[in-house]
């Protein structure tokens, strides 16, 4: 074999294997991405059954319920159409509470209530998350004609 030859052979080695590299790493970039859904976006069946993903919402007043002698926390994240329920064990952040914007990670159960691993609260009175602060304004504008 010619010198010549073996160099192209180990250039064409060398590039099968970035690409072997590459395809690897897209395709584990693609299974942990965690897409963000709204309760609407949720009951209409565009939420993932079988991997993790991000809902967000306004907690609705009164729907916080504690579990007895545990950390198990259920509540109900509304989008002013839809409403998904949230079952969190743990202990949730200082400033989670009922009427603020949250958003959960974690799994949808075949019954349709949602199995949080975090839960993430707003930090100030202004602030709201991007995503949940877009998916509110077409419905908040509606719930505040139907008033």
């Amino acid at each position: 074999m010619t010198p010549r030859r073996k160099r192209m052979l180990t250039v064409a080695a060398i590039l099968v294997g970035v690409g072997i590299a590459t395809t690897f790493a897209l395709q584990a970039f693609q299974k942990n991405l965690l897409y963000y859904y709204s309760p609407s976006q949720i009951k209409s069946g565009e939420a993932p059954a079988t991997r993790s993903f991000r809902v967000g919402g306004l907690v609705e007043d009164g729907s916080l319920k504690r579990e007895p002698g545990s950390l198990e926390v259920h509540f109900v994240l509304t989008d002013f159409a839809e409403e998904t329920v949230v079952s969190y064990t743990g202990v949730l952040p200082d400033l989670f509470r009922e009427g603020q914007g949250v958003i959960a990670r974690g799994k949808l159960q075949p019954d349709g209530t949602f199995i949080a691993e975090e839960v993430l609260a707003k930090h100030d009175e202004n602030y709201m998350p991007p995503e949940v602060k877009d998916s509110l304004k077409p419905h908040a504008a509606s719930a505040q004609e139907s008033t």
